[in-house]
């Protein structure tokens, strides 16, 4: 079972792997006319009631493979209201074709003249909440009809993400849904045929464009609605945890606080005066740190643990202190990693290993990524936290989903690449699930990577990662 919402990102996943959603779409309208023929005779009358999405864009394609039948089509609205370009040719298509059709522009004057067939396609998997005009209308003649309804994808009125249904909604007989079955349509009484429509299955498995629709920034919210992020490092190092806090900060954190030592404290302020540094005492981070770290935590919507804390004894012990405290979620890096596997935590924990990590952790690796994929995953399962295990093909399994990311380039070997991406991570934690940050970060840092070797060539650093994150976060073309 898939959502509508999820639906929409494998589409545009599919088109990134080159199955455009023009191409989905002349499968999708095949798949329709071929369960009108299965229910109505050569001959029979066929009227298509079709919205202005690409819902209504399918209907127009099928209605190009029923030819046989009496066939009428019934736009809602005017034609240059149609939502996308690819409904918009297959409308264009059956008006230059000579195709019987009809644009409804006034509800009160829309009639079916009892049909044999009506195929609902008004409303898709993208739609929620009460039915408007002139669907409503729409609907409320479909249901009073005698007709076989055949609706597309789901019924008009039907929520795709959690199969409500509005009320009014359009009462169908049968359903052809795409790719899977979605949410509610078991609960139907009517014959639900899922059409396999040519995505290919790594549109679900490798990350891509279409995973960036799961990042939704409200136009009205305020500041620290898209998540404060605390980054504790530092100490041996000072440009980890400053890397990882510009990080998060572009990658759209509201607030990014860094608790490190104070001996560094100053230096890690030194390189942008967009963070907030929070000195703690000492020249490395100890067990005393922990009960303010918790306190700053617990004013975070997420923590990135890690970035230069280094490896001395005192502050692996203050590091496993801390998760072991901790109950909300945090993306582990560097040394931090080494503790956790002997952790009891209740938080929520995103770690980034590469794979000579990884095998430190306990967990096991291997060239061939598919053979890769699988050892992360059970790894993942064995110590029930998400694992995002770097290399030419990151691997991100919370032990029972794996998506693997495939942007990155070999420029990003160079030192601190890490410690952005544990930033990103961060970032988008504070605001969606652990596994989905984990894997749009991955995707994310890696296209920046990308982005900044297609202009500039060899010789990448970290900070030109930091600087192309904004662009490798926007949905449209590049």
């Amino acid at each position: 079972m898939i959502t509508g919402s999820e639906m929409a990102v494998v589409d545009e996943n599919a088109a990134a792997l080159g199955v455009p959603r023009k191409q989905l779409m002349e499968s999708s309208g095949n798949a329709v006319a071929r369960v009108v023929e299965g229910i109505a005779d050569e001959g029979a009358s066929v009227r298509i009631v079709a919205g202005r999405g690409n819902n209504g864009g399918d209907a127009f394609v099928a209605a190009r493979f029923l030819d046989a039948y009496d066939l009428h089509v019934s736009l809602l609205g005017r034609p240059e209201t149609i939502t996308t370009e690819i409904a918009r040719q297959n409308w264009t298509a059956l008006r230059r074709a000579d195709y019987e059709t009809e644009q409804v522009r006034d509800a009160s004057q829309f009639a079916l003249d009892d049909p044999d067939v009506i195929v609902d396609a008004m409303l898709g998997t993208g739609i929620s909440g009460s039915l408007r005009e002139p669907a409503a209308t729409a609907a409320t003649r479909i249901n009073d009809s005698e007709s076989t309804v055949v609706s597309v994808d789901v019924p008009s009125g039907m929520d795709g993400d959690t199969g409500s249904l509005a009320e009014g909604a359009v009462e169908a007989d049968r359903v052809v849904t795409f790719h899977d079955t979605k949410p509610g349509l078991d609960e139907l009484d009517a014959t639900v045929t899922v059409a396999d429509i040519g995505i290919p299955d790594t549109a679900e498995l490798f990350v891509e464009r279409g995973d960036l629709r799961r990042l939704d920034r409200d136009p009205t919210s305020h500041k620290g609605d898209n998540g404060e992020v605390l980054v504790v490092g530092g100490g041996p190092y000072t440009g980890a945890p400053a890397l990882a806090a510009q990080a998060a900060l572009r990658a759209g954190g509201d607030l990014v606080r860094v608790a490190c030592p104070r001996g560094v404290a100053d230096a890690v302020q030194g390189y942008s005066e967009n963070l907030i540094v929070r000195p703690l005492d000492g020249a490395t981070l100890a067990p005393s740190h922990v009960d303010e770290l918790i306190a700053l935590a617990d004013a975070s919507d997420a923590v990135v643990l890690g970035p230069g804390l280094g490896d001395a004894e005192p502050t692996l012990d203050a590091a496993a202190d801390f998760l072991e405290r901790y109950d909300s979620r945090a993306v582990v890096d560097a040394d931090a990693l080494s503790v956790v596997p002997e952790v009891e935590t209740a938080a929520d924990l995103i770690c980034t290993p590469h794979q000579g990590e990884l095998r430190t952790m306990g967990g096991e690796t291997a060239d061939e990524w598919r053979e890769r994929a699988e050892r992360v995953a059970d790894f993942a399962a064995q110590i029930g936290q998400t694992m995002l295990v770097k290399g030419a093909y990151d691997i991100v399994s919370d032990g029972t989903r794996t998506r693997v990311n495939r942007t990155g380039n070999p420029g990003m070997t160079v030192g601190g690449s890490g410690d952005v991406l544990a930033g990103v991570v961060g970032a988008l934690a504070a605001t969606c699930g652990g596994h989905d940050a984990a894997a749009i970060g991955a995707y994310v840092t890696g296209r920046a990577g990308d982005l900044v070797a297609d202009e500039q060539g060899n010789g990448l650093v970290a900070t030109d990662l930091v600087a192309a994150l904004p662009r490798a976060l926007w949905q449209g073309e590049q």
